[in-house]
């Protein structure tokens, strides 16, 4: 339902009227506001919004008496925030407020250059930067430093503007143990298998931008004299890898452009970058690392596990396809644990990823793990009925095989 249809488009037009027209400082102060709130990548605590909105873009210091009160806030943007005590976060009053505002783009000019422009600012400020040395820092003098560090690059993505991408060079230029760096590998978990804190001067901006895709930067910084492109960070991780991890293909082509490129090195756990893009999922990094003579396909981790394992494990359809059309990826090899593809596919219950790997003639559908488990025993045991019924139509299939526990499926 739209706002017209509820009849409160009108309603919406008037009162943005009266903000526009409550004086200079005022007016700014409450479209600004709005555009915050409707923008953000995440809703924003009060102390978080006032912060933002008392950054001078480009200034080297914050001027404490720019940040405005969330009382003077509240009455700046004439009833259309409020506050959320539950959540301690200020919202727009309805969610038919939030699709007004984002169908007329309008209202703010350029939203994410303007919001890719203060967080550099933000990042670059003094205060800030006298965190890179502090082990627990106390960020409550700082409330818009995480926002700043994990959202500047989803915003710069958007819409870079020449101003955003001069304010983030200068923070890149002295980024060593940067606090920011810390705040965003912390949520970059899921990609990083141990975070070495005292090797934090080993992340840089090209592992950042690499991070978040933004490939104007990632082509200003392997330009720079002394970048090395394969350094490895603090969590082990190249800026290849970064990319591959997040299916940023722009960077990754970028990347494998250079001369000086390992486009195979792995990181401590044996994991290529090849292998990061086929166990999250990115069919189009996957095919561009493939474009290479010098990229391993079945390269495994130090468990043995290989990029196909990974795809067929969690279902990814197109990677799975792609690596059994190579002649050089073995569709059936084991990790460390005698596990194949086939049966972390049976496990999990990806039906379509089983269909293809039972489908091959090089694929042993009874073949047991070092513990006795074999396909079929982890289809039944995790309920999968599809998998187990395409199972039970081979001839061959010993339905009671047990374990090395003497556990069979029944069982």
């Amino acid at each position: 339902m739209t706002t017209d249809g509820l009849g409160l488009g009108g309603a919406y037009d008037a009162t943005l009227s009266r903000i526009k027209g409550q004086g200079a400082r005022r007016a700014k102060l409450g479209m600004a506001a709005l555009m915050w709130i409707s923008h953000a990548e995440q809703p924003l605590k009060s102390d978080e919004l006032c912060h933002a909105l008392g950054v001078e873009i480009g200034s080297p210091n914050l001027n404490n008496d720019a940040v405005p009160s969330i009382g003077k806030l509240l009455v700046c943007c004439q009833g259309l925030v409020v506050m959320d005590k539950e959540a301690c976060t200020i919202r727009l009053i309805h969610f038919t407020l939030h699709e007004y505002l984002r169908a007329h783009p309008g209202l703010f000019g350029t939203t994410h250059s303007t919001i890719a422009e203060t967080c550099p600012s933000y990042l670059n400020l003094p205060q800030v930067k006298a965190f890179s040395t502090s082990p627990t820092p106390d960020l409550q003098s700082t409330p818009f430093l995480e926002y700043s560090s994990l959202y500047w690059g989803v915003h710069a993505k958007r819409e870079l503007s020449d101003c955003a991408e001069l304010f983030v060079m200068k923070l890149f230029d002295g980024y060593n143990n940067h606090i920011s760096a810390r705040i965003l590998l912390k949520i970059q978990e899921l990609y990083t298998s141990h975070m070495n804190f005292h090797k934090l001067s080993l992340f840089n901006g090209l592992h950042w931008a690499s991070i978040f895709g933004i490939d104007e930067i990632v082509v200003c910084l392997v330009e720079m004299e002394g970048c090395n492109i394969n350094q490895s960070d603090c969590v082990g991780n190249t800026a290849l890898v970064w990319a591959a991890c997040n299916g940023n293909s722009g960077v990754v082509r970028i990347l494998l452009g250079r001369g000086d490129i390992n486009p195979d090195k792995p990181d401590e756990g044996g994991r290529t970058p090849l292998w990061r893009a086929a166990a999250m999922g990115h069919e189009d990094v996957v095919k561009i690392q493939l474009g290479r003579n010098d990229v391993n396909p079945g390269q495994p981790d130090k468990y043995g596990a290989t990029p196909l394992s990974w795809a067929a494990r969690y279902g990814y359809e197109g990677v799975v396809r792609i690596l059994l059309g190579r002649d050089d990826v073995n569709p059936d090899k084991p990790d460390m644990y005698g596990v194949t593809p086939l049966s972390l596919a049976a496990r999990n219950g990806p039906e379509e990823v089983v269909k293809m790997l039972f489908a091959r003639d090089d694929v042993n559908p009874y073949n047991p793990s070092n513990s006795g488990n074999t396909p079929f025993w982890w289809a039944v045991c995790n309920g999968h009925e599809e998998v187990v019924k395409m199972l039970l139509g081979r001839d061959d299939l010993n339905a009671d095989a047990a374990d090395k526990q003497g556990k069979t499926p029944l069982i």
